[in-house]
């Protein structure tokens, strides 16, 4: 693992960089008028944890439980405009992206985390919803894999994602621990790779960072409330990498937390509903001010 992208300290927490007493989270994703993914369950996500969160918007969807209706990605220079205004005064302790939209997005996405030096940074490469619409362009693809994910501290990746990214199908548990080495192979300091989508009664969240393997399995929750599942797994990891806990523990413990969420599900929509974002953060321990 590349270590010069880890939070500072091999473990336990530390205090919020800037001396102030509540940790900043940066979340550069597209807005989900649902409320249920994207930029909204981030904010709700690091509310959860305590943590104040700040925002990049790459672009604004029309959508809710059923699918998504319209998209309209952000000028480039607006994408870069927003992560330099929140730098220069809110100095976020971690940072996350999610959906970037086309090509141009992740370049300006790219380029204004390497200009701002942010790190620790979680990559949750968003490509389709929840209900099946596409919401990265096919040619961003390849500059996402290319610019994108070496700068990653984790990349976290569903298994359509992970496939997408590495031009494969995976199918299986030996087909995951395959397609972590090859995305770990591509740059990111470690990989997440969820593994929801494979069929049986347990889940496992397979994660690997070029030294030891880490498995998280967990008994699978039957629900269709699962909408913005990814966004608030990626949100609850970079919560507590901004709150100093060391990545594994965030991880685990961001696991734990949106299983909670999704179990305490409202129910609202006819479709693919939201996760209740207000349920406890398991182990981790916020500053308040």
């Amino acid at each position: 693992m590349n270590l010069s992208r880890q939070p500072d300290g091999a473990s336990g927490r530390r205090d919020p960089p800037g001396g102030g007493r509540v940790a900043i989270a940066l979340t550069i994703a597209g807005s989900d008028s649902g409320g249920g993914a994207g930029i909204q369950a981030d904010l709700k996500t690091f509310e959860a944890y305590g943590v104040f969160g700040v925002s990049a918007i790459t672009a604004v969807t029309a959508q809710n439980t059923r699918g998504v209706s319209a998209v309209m990605v952000l000028a480039p220079g607006m994408i870069a405009a927003q992560v330099r205004a929140v730098c220069a005064d809110l100095r976020p302790g971690a940072s996350k992206t999610g959906m970037l939209g086309d090509e141009a997005g992740v370049d300006a996405a790219a380029a204004a985390i390497r200009e701002a030096g942010l790190a620790p940074l979680v990559v949750d490469p968003v490509m389709v919803s929840t209900s099946g619409d596409r919401l990265l362009e096919e040619d961003a693809v390849a500059a996402l894999r290319e610019r994108l994910l070496p700068l990653a501290t984790l990349v976290t990746p569903n298994l359509p994602e992970a496939g997408l990214l590495l031009g494969t199908t995976i199918s299986s548990e030996a087909d995951m621990r395959e397609a972590a080495r090859a995305l770990l192979d591509l740059g990111a300091g470690a990989v997440l790779l969820k593994g929801g989508h494979l069929p049986g009664a347990e889940i496992l969240d397979l994660a690997w960072d070029g030294a030891e393997w880490h498995e998280f399995r967990n008994a699978r929750i039957d629900t269709r409330h699962t909408h913005g599942t990814g966004c608030t797994l990626s949100a609850a990891v970079t919560a507590g990498l901004a709150l100093g806990t060391d990545l594994w523990t965030a991880v685990e413990e961001g696991i734990d937390y949106t299983r909670r969420a999704i179990s305490a599900a409202p129910g609202l929509g006819s479709g693919h509903g939201p996760l209740e974002h207000r349920v406890r953060v398991g182990r981790a321990r916020p500053y308040s001010p």
